[in-house]
Parts: C-alpha cells; structure tokens; sequence
C-alpha cells in the first residue's frame, strides 16, 4: 500500500485509514510518521439471539458456517464449547462453595463474639460488684468512725447540747431507707462501671501466654505465681480478710523430727525451724527433738499438745473388727507338711502339673513355696509348701500359723518319722484341721495301714479307723488319688466357711524375703485380709515402703492382690525377717515412725538379752568360756528363712568342750565388710546360694580369709561338724593286752623287789603301761623298771612264760597281785 506521495504506510490491509502522528525528539528535531487507524468491528446480534442459552449459542454458531471462526471445524467448535459450558460449571460450583465456607466463617466469628461479650459482661459485672462491695464496706467504715468521732465529742462536750444534737441528726438524716440505699448503689455501681479502665477489663484472666510471657528477674513466671499474685489482689480488693486460724490436736510422741512436728501442725517447717533457734536450739528439719520441746513450739503455734508414748504409734494398725455384711468368701490356704523325702514337693508338683524340685539344689525343698492352684471344678487353692528338713523347724511353724489347712505327707513305705511328728505338733498348736495324704502307694512296700496304726501313738485318727480325720491314699507318680484329696481340701474349706474382708486396707504375712540383686528387698506375701495394690505404703517388721511392683507365683506383674493370694512385693527399704506382718498405712510418715520405733525396740532387747546382770554372772560366763573351744562363723544366705535355719543348726553342734559362734549372718551377697569381719576373728565365711561379690574375692585373697559356697543345707552342716570336731581333744584310749600274776617276790640288790610272773594272757610289753590289782582292787599304775626273762632283758613275754617285772618307783608287791598291762592311744574325736 502507498499513498499519493508513493510512501509506502504501516498497516492492516483494507481494514483502516491512514494519518499523520508528529513525534517531537530532543534538540528541537521533529518527525511526522504516517499511520493507518483500525476501525473496530461492531457485532450486532440479531434478534432472538439474546434469548438463546449457551447451548443454542454453541449450536448455531457450529451450524451456522458464516459466524463460525475461519480454519474451525465443527468437532472443533462442539469441543470448545463444551469444554466452555463446564468451565462455567465449575466456577458456579466453587462460587456455591466459597458462599458456603464464607457464611460458616461469619456463623463462626458471630458465635465467638458473643462468646467474648458474654465474657465481657460477666467480667464486668464481677467487677462492678466487688467494687460496689468494697466502696460500701468503705462507707460503712468512714460512717463508724464519724460516729465515733461524734460520740467523743458529745462525752468531751456536754455544755454545746443543741450543736451536738445536730451532729447527732445528721448522720440519723443520712441514714436512707432500703429503697434509697437500693438505688444509691446501683448509682455507685453504674459510676464505678463508667470510671473504670476498659484497658484492664480482661485483667482478672490469666492467659498461657500471658503466664508464659511475663518475666521478673530474668526468670520465668510460673502459673503458680501468677495466680497467687492474682489472689492476693483478689484479698486486696475485699478488705484483705484473714482466714480464721485452724487449731489442731497434735500428738507429741517421746522424740519426734522438726519436719514432723511442722506437717502435724500444717506450719510451715522454715517458721518451727525459726522457733526453735529463737528457743537457742540450732537444729534442722531433718534433727529430732524431745517432747517437751516439741510442746512448747505447739502451743506457741496456738495448738493443742496431746503426749503419746512411744508404743502408742502402733495403735494404728490394732486389728480392726469388719462387719459381717462385708466380708466375702475367700480361697483355703493349705500348708504341705510332712518328713524330708517323703514326696511332699511332687505332690505339690502332680497338683500343679509343674516341675518344682528340679530347681531346687539336692532334690529337697530349702524354701517356703507359694502357690495358687485352680482346680477343674474352678475352685482356687493357695499352697505352701514347707521344707521337711529338720533344719527348717521354724519355717514349718511359719508356715502352720498362716494356714487353714494342713495335709500332711507321709510315705507309705516309710511310715511315721521325726519330722512327721513334728509337724503334727504344729498343726496341733495352729489348731488346723488337718488332712492325711498317704503317699507312695505305688511302691511294692508300701503299707497304709501302718502309717494309719503309728498315726494313732500321736492322737491322729483317721476316719478309716473312726476317726474325724480325713485320709486319703495318693501317688504323686501315678497321680492316683488326687482328685480325692482336692475333693476332701474342697469339703474340709466349705465345712470351715473362709470368709475375709477385701475393701479395706490389707493385712498379710512374709513367708520368705531376699535380697535380690537387680531388684532389692524381695518379700513374699500371703494376703490375709483386704487388698495390696501398686503404690499402698507399708510396714514390715523393722522395714517400711511402698508397694513397687506386685508379681503373682506365675511370674507375671499385678495390679492387687486379695486375701489368700501369695504374691512377692517390690519396694522394700529392707529385707525383713520371715514370719513379720505387713500392715497398710495411710502415709510414709506413719509407716516410718513405726519402723524406727520397732527398730529400736529389738535393738534395746537385744541389748538386754547380751547384758549380764550381775558381776557374779558375768565372772561366771567367762569362766564357762574359758573352758570352752569356739569356731567362728559368718553365715550369707539367699533368704532370710535360709539365714534362720543355718543359724539354728550351727546352734545345736557342740558339746560342753566345744561350740560353733555365729558372729554374723544376713541376706545377700557376701561383701568386703563381711571379709573385714571375718579377718579380725578368724573366721570362715560360708555362702549359701549366694557368691561373693569381686572387691569381697580380692580381699579375701589379700587378708587369707576362706570362702565356702553351699547349696544343699546338709553339706554345710557336715563340714562345720568337722570343722568343730578339729577343736576336740584327742581321746586317749586304753587297749588292754596281757595279765600276769604274781607267784613269787625276789629281793635283788641294785633293783629292789623283783616280782616273778607267769604271763596268763596276752602278751607282757616293757613300753606298755601296768597296773597293780590287789582283790580286784587297782593299788597303783604306773610304768616297767624291768621285764627279763632269765637273765636278760627282753621286749616283751608271751602268754604261758615266766619273767620277772619291777615296778617304777613302786614296791609294794605281793605275792598273788595280778598285773594289769595295757596300750594307750589317741583317737580323733567327732561330733554327734
């Protein structure tokens, strides 16, 4: 394209019309450019097009060619179009949804505002009213005062009556009727609510950020303090009332520690502290103090005192009386007694369906075992199973005080022993039925009808022989029989009607305790009444502390335990002995005064018990010592029931000349302290089931100290026998070996009197030692000055020849004396 000029010009062709733009540069230099304008295409829709829908639009425009864009097909156009038509969809459809999302937004910051004005008006409410409060008890105050005032000056003046009169009035005139007062208040109300600071109208809440913002000091506010830096406002604002004092009985014991004293009161221990320094008594929380000391503080605190004795601390855990509505029906606790060997622990065993003697060293029980066992018919049956050994006497009488049914064990072909009739002796002084389990009537000698017979010589009659004593015949190998004596438990438990009260605080006995190393202080407790739950604080014996874990016979951790069921307790601050009773408390305190109260106690017995009385007994004791050969001891065992048993053992081996010391014995593993002990008596250490510890090993090695180490009671009750055996002097023993008469006195010059002899038997020694029997009757013993036969002198003489004897130092022999002679030798004495 050009125009007249023949300028070619920009622009679209045929679609505009040209003209001139003059574009201005810098230095006055100007340019005019030709340009061509496009004129825009007006679409007019036809009518009736604006009623059609997009539908009817996207219809024509692909089936009408003309309107349809140049280069588009019709599959084209119809894609596009609905491509368009659900684009117009979607944004219908979101619209939709931000509509919604917005009115749940504004639905949501509406509620909340009203939570916030709700809030606010009862902040403000709150506010108005302690205020009102505080400016009326301030009114009232000034009001009291200005009459006060006005009395004085009425006393201090009574020539101005009328002007005091007046004064007198005006206060009377002051004095509004209820429905003014009403509205004065509500005008004080109103003002206080206009005066007040809307900038702290949220003062009174306590926010987390405002609690965690807030520092003082370069150190952060605690909740707590925030909060009693707002209580404190709080008492500001009405009037700063005081709390009345609370006035407490307080049982002052013979000694009692500060910190004590302080929560006996509720005072705070830093102020007791601070009275008894003001007394001059420079103590600590942790000291004790006296009672009359501890008196004078409690009524300086505004208390009252009440004295206790020391004993008095155990009359929380006197025996509590339940009632018959709350007590429940609890499982039998039975007690296996019966003879060493005699199949007590395999009974036990074929009940349980277990194997418990292999664990133990030797074959024969050492420990007391506890167990619960259900039976098919689903009753539960709690088992302990005692030691048969003699050694262990005190474990059985344990173990018979907590039972409520004894069955004792006797082998059928061993009949009666020992033991046996000691266990009778405990179920007898328990006052426990008993039940008889003839065991062992697999074997060829086995006889129950003598076991029945030699029952009767210890006043055990057994139904069969009618009696009121159950019997049953068993065999713990074959299993015969057991039913019959889990049907008769059963019966003699349901005659008994075992009932105990488990919601209230439990009450139980130790049937063994060990220390063990991982987990410390081990107790096994039979439950007798109530219920031991994880985290209750107890008292044992000499020992208190909180129940760490519960573990069932089975091994597994519980949470409680009722009465009847045997569980080891975790927690101890101590091992205590077998046989204590453990006894809940309310809180440590109580439970730690009555452990050092008992502590001191068996320390005061103790103490007592090694005391002589009198000088006379005490001369009287060394001089038996003197006599006496001695073999110290030191004794460690697993248990404490073990312990026990050791020591009563070593207690019975001696005789008047010689008896074993037990300087020491404890539970546990044997440590350096034990070496030192041993070291300074010269004493053996022995171990039973535990070993000694590494630094205990060195030291012993160093200081030559010896260590045993046993498993089976019986070894080390043999070896301690001959130990001590080795402090027995010698036995001299005589063995006679020839006689010899007298046919004839000589007189020989040099010698003396020389007997003529015939040996009449055994044989005649000149080492050996003779006596002089005159009628029978020994005149004198003594040695041989000479044996010769003829004429020369010979070591000895045979029976049926003569020789001539001369006494040592002796001749007043006759002729028909009889000469005794005899050997001496020493023979090692042993122990029974």
């Amino acid at each position: 394209m050009s125009d007249s000029d023949g300028k070619k010009t920009l622009g679209l062709r045929g679609s505009g019309r040209p003209g001139n733009v003059k574009q201005s540069f810098s230095h006055g230099r100007t340019k005019n450019v030709v340009v061509e304008t496009k004129r825009k295409r007006v679409v007019v829709p036809k009518p009736g097009a604006g009623k059609a829908g997009s539908t009817g639009t996207a219809s024509a425009a692909s089936s009408d060619p003309k309107k349809r864009p140049a280069g588009i097909s019709d599959a084209e156009m119809e894609r596009r179009m609905k491509a368009l038509a659900a684009a117009k969809a979607r944004e219908e459809e979101d619209a939709k949804a931000r509509a919604a999302d917005e009115k749940a937004r504004e639905e949501e910051r509406q509620r909340r505002r009203e939570e916030m004005e709700a809030k606010e008006r009862e902040e403000k409410e709150r506010e108005a009213a302690l205020k009102a409060k505080a400016e009326e008890e301030e009114r009232q105050k000034r009001e009291t005062e200005e009459a006060a005032k006005r009395a004085a000056q009425q006393a201090a003046a009574p020539a101005d009556e009328p002007v005091a009169r007046a004064a007198a009035a005006k206060p009377a005139a002051k004095q509004q009727t209820p429905e003014r007062k009403t509205e004065r208040e509500r005008e004080d109300r109103g003002r206080g609510a206009k005066t007040r600071d809307d900038g702290g109208r949220r003062s009174g809440k306590l926010t987390l950020n405002q609690a965690l913002s807030g520092r003082e000091g370069g150190r952060q506010i605690s909740m707590a303090a925030m909060k009693r830096k707002q209580e404190r406002a709080r008492q500001k604002a009405m009037g700063n009332v005081e709390r009345e004092k609370i006035v407490r009985d307080v049982q002052v014991p013979e000694m009692i520690v500060v910190s004590e004293l302080a929560n006996r009161m509720a005072e705070r221990v830093a102020d007791v502290v601070k009275s008894l320094m003001n007394m001059g008594l420079m103590v600590t929380q942790n000291q004790p103090i006296d009672a009359d000391t501890a008196e004078l503080i409690v009524e300086e605190f505004g208390h009252r005192s009440t004295r206790v004795s020391d004993a008095d601390v155990e009359d929380v855990l006197k025996t509590q009386v339940d009632n018959d509505e709350d007590l429940q029906p609890r499982p039998p606790v039975i007690t296996i007694m019966g003879h060493v060997d005699h199949g007590k622990t395999s009974l036990l065993d074929a009940i349980r369906d277990a194997n418990v003697t292999g664990g133990e060293a030797g074959g024969i029980t050492q420990h007391i075992g506890a167990y619960q066992v259900t039976t098919k018919g689903g009753d539960t049956l709690t088992f302990l199973d005692t030691p048969g050994h003699a050694a262990f006497t005190s474990m059985r009488a344990r173990g018979a005080d907590v039972t409520d049914i004894v069955v004792l064990v006797v082998a059928a072909d061993d009949s009666v022993m020992p033991q046996t009739i000691e266990a009778i002796n405990h179920a007898k002084a328990a006052k426990v039925p008993m039940i008889v389990a003839i065991n062992k009537c697999d074997k060829p000698a086995a006889d129950p009808d003598k076991v029945r017979a030699e029952l009767l010589q210890h006043e055990v009659i057994v139904e069969k022989m009618s009696g009121d004593v159950q019997d049953v015949e068993v065999s713990a190998v074959t299993g015969d029989g057991l039913p019959e004596l889990l049907e008769a438990i059963a019966l003699q438990a349901e005659i008994l009607e075992l009932k105990a009260n488990p919601d209230r605080a439990a009450q139980g006995a130790v049937i063994e305790a060990q220390l063990d190393v991982g987990r410390g202080p081990v107790a096994t407790v039979l439950v007798q009444t109530g219920t031991l739950r994880q985290g209750d604080i107890f008292v044992v014996g000499e020992q208190f502390g909180k129940v760490r874990a519960l573990i069932n016979d089975k091994g597994e951790r519980v949470q409680e335990a009722g009465p009847s069921v045997p569980v080891e307790v975790l927690g101890l601050n101590g091992t205590p002995e077998a046989g204590d009773v453990l006894n809940v408390t309310e809180n440590e305190a109580q439970a730690r005064e009555i452990a050092e109260y008992r502590e001191s106690a068996a320390k005061e017995k103790r103490a007592a018990a090694g005391a002589a009385t009198t000088l006379e007994q005490l001369m009287a004791k060394a001089k038996a010592d003197q006599n006496v050969a001695e073999l110290p001891i030191l004794v460690k065992a697993d248990v404490q029931g073990s312990a026990e048993a050791i020591v009563q053992a070593m207690e019975k081996i001696g005789n008047d000349e010689v008896r074993v010391r037990v300087l020491h014995y404890g539970v546990g593993a044997i440590t350096e302290t034990d070496i030192g002990l041993a070291e300074a008596s010269g004493a053996p250490v022995i171990g039973f089931n535990v070993r000694a510890n590494a630094p205990a090993r060195n030291a012993a090695n160093q200081k030559g100290v010896e260590i045993r180490y046993y498993s089976v009671i019986y070894d080390l009750v043999d070896d301690v026998k001959a130990a001590a055996s080795g402090l027995l002097s010698a036995e001299i023993r005589e063995n006679f070996i020839g006689y010899a008469s007298i046919k004839e006195v000589f007189k020989v010059s040099g010698v003396g009197k020389v007997a003529g002899c015939l040996v009449t038997e055994g044989v005649a020694r000149r080492s050996a030692g003779v006596r002089l029997l005159r009628d029978d009757v020994v005149i004198h013993e003594g040695t041989l000055k000479t044996l010769k036969r003829f004429k020369d002198e010979v070591p000895e003489v045979q029976s049926g020849q003569e020789c001539g004897m001369a006494f040592e130092n002796y001749e007043d022999i006759r002729e028909g004396d009889v000469i005794e002679i005899f050997e001496r030798e020493e023979v090692e004495r042993q122990l029974d």
